[in-house]
């Protein structure tokens, strides 16, 4: 794997982190008690953080492949 495709693909993941716990924590406090996280605890708070960030990165993935197929059509880099 190139230099910059690792770099593609941390920044994709940081985006999805960011996020997607961006987006947890904005809807923790509308979650059911059993969906909340708690401090220091593995519970279904991380779970639901954990899918969260997932659907975002994929969608990234998605987002970058759409992107670098209609480059390559164009014949741009």
């Amino acid at each position: 794997m190139a230099k910059s495709e690792t770099v593609k693909n941390f920044l994709d993941a940081l985006l999805a982190v960011l996020a997607g716990n961006a987006i947890y924590f904005l809807l923790a406090p509308h979650l059911p008690p059993p969906l909340r996280h708690g401090r220091f605890v593995e519970d279904w708070g991380l779970v639901v953080d954990f899918m969260i960030c997932t659907v975002i990165f994929v969608a990234v993935r998605i987002a970058r492949a759409r992107d670098e197929r209609r480059r390559s059509l164009n014949g741009r880099n």
